[in-house]
């Protein structure tokens, strides 16, 4: 009678501890890559400039009229343009998804192509830790660049004008500051998420960049076209005209860019009172001209900002779920 074959199966080691262990290990190196690297070196120089070019441009706009506008002088060096230079929250438009696309292009993908992925995971990290510290990482260094270019701004704007900010204008700007990292997170979530699906940095920045460009300069237009066939004009009745312009602005909502221009106007803007189409009869006992107080202004924005929130949460768990099915080999 034959034996029977006992087969001895490998044993797998798995990894001890906490899923998130060395992730802040992940988020000091990779900060400390983004800061010094000389892509961003670049990136901060341009912003730089612009804060310097455009706040010197509204400064001066601003002291030639500021017997008629006392209030709220440092939000105007936000939002004030001078020929030939525009505003300065025109540039941050702009400059925000280069820079947060630039940071997360190559974040995952570089080092599939370098071969170090496999090599970083055998140490005691898990995939968990690293995606997530990469993606903190950008975050919290998108934070320090826009920090220290506020209080470029402020500090020039003190230098200028000769007057301190209120603490109003403090907090205003504040909001605005939580809100740009948010705004540049959707982009760098986007950014994070072609550089896991797609190996060559390159495809994965031109992809970004297309995604970036599709939502800023054809959305509009494609927006437009649905509310149209959504709600068509055939009479020309009221109903039907604030129909289409309430599904206008609700599919224009779904771009970033529109969302933030909208957190913009409401911070920079205390006398904005809504973001909504207004008709004539809502507006019967308004006190038109009142600045709102600084609460009301986030409560008018807080959907806006969640809507940034949750795109980029919603962004990096697709990200996740990516990166989680890929197979790394040594």
């Amino acid at each position: 009678m034959a034996e029977a074959q006992v087969v001895e199966r490998p044993v797998v080691r798995e990894k001890e501890g906490s899923p998130w262990t060395g992730l802040w290990a992940v988020v000091a190196k990779e900060m400390a890559d983004h800061l010094t690297s000389f892509r961003m070196y670049i990136l901060e120089f341009l912003i730089a400039i612009t804060a310097v070019g455009t706040v010197s441009a509204a400064s001066s706009a601003i002291r030639s009229v500021a017997g008629a506008q006392p209030k709220f002088l440092f939000l105007k060096l936000f939002t004030v343009a001078q020929e030939p230079f525009p505003s300065f929250v025109d540039f941050l438009g702009f400059l925000v998804p280069l820079i947060a696309i630039a940071m997360a292009f190559d974040a995952v993908n570089s080092e599939f192509t370098q071969h170090t992925l496999a090599r970083i995971l055998s140490q005691p990290i898990y995939r968990d830790a690293l995606l997530m510290g990469k993606f903190l990482a950008g975050l919290l260094t998108q934070f320090l660049i826009y920090g220290a270019i506020w209080l470029l701004v402020f500090g020039l704007g003190i230098f200028w004008l000769g007057v301190p900010p209120t603490a109003e204008e403090v907090g205003r700007a504040l909001w605005l500051l939580v809100a740009t990292v948010f705004y540049g997170g959707v982009w760098m979530a986007v950014a994070l998420f072609f550089s896991v699906r797609f190996r060559q940095p390159a495809t994965a920045a031109l992809a970004s960049i297309a995604v970036w460009l599709f939502f800023t300069v054809f959305w509009p237009m494609i927006a437009s076209g649905l509310a149209a066939m959504i709600a068509p004009i055939r009479i020309g009745l009221p109903e039907e005209i604030l129909a289409q312009a309430r599904w206008l602005l609700a599919l224009r909502r779904i771009a970033p860019g529109w969302l933030y221009t909208e957190i913009l106007v409401a911070l920079l803007r205390p006398e904005v009172r809504t973001l909504s189409i207004v008709l004539p009869f809502q507006l019967e006992g308004a006190i038109l001209g009142q600045p709102l107080p600084l609460s009301q202004s986030v409560l008018l924005i807080w959907p806006h900002l969640t809507g940034l929130i949750a795109a980029t949460l919603i962004l990096f768990a697709l990200t996740y779920i990516s990166f989680q099915r890929q197979e790394v080999r040594a």
